[in-house]
């Protein structure tokens, strides 16, 4: 089960996910990203404090969010990123392409740096 909590801080978005982030609920993340890429909404920061598992389908979501607002000028950082799914990030070298954080108020301050 995945849960996903959205906070918008003036132009930057906080989604929050909570579980697992696999081939039965990626879908949902899609529909999520597709809709702050409609809003125009390219400053986002993934808090995966409470994510406890991903697979190839979570990272691909995240990927193609990525692509997507890199198009428009916009980035992506992931905050807190631990056990399981921070071993596939590191294993894919993700953690070369994405801007890593401990914590989400630091993600969120770099898109102000």
């Amino acid at each position: 089960m995945l849960e996903i909590n959205r906070a918008d801080e003036d132009s930057i978005t906080i989604l929050t996910l909570r579980g697992h982030l696999d081939a039965l609920n990626a879908p949902t993340l899609k529909r999520e990203m597709e809709e702050l890429v409609s809003q125009k909404r390219t400053q986002v920061v993934f808090d995966m404090s409470l994510l406890e598992l991903i697979d190839s389908s979570g990272v691909g979501a995240i990927v193609s969010l990525f692509k997507q607002v890199r198009t428009s000028h916009g980035d992506v950082k992931i905050a807190s990123l631990h056990g399981q799914p921070r071993e596939i990030f590191k294993l894919l070298r993700l953690d070369r392409a994405f801007d890593l954080s401990d914590n989400v108020r630091v993600a969120v301050s770099r898109f102000h740096s």
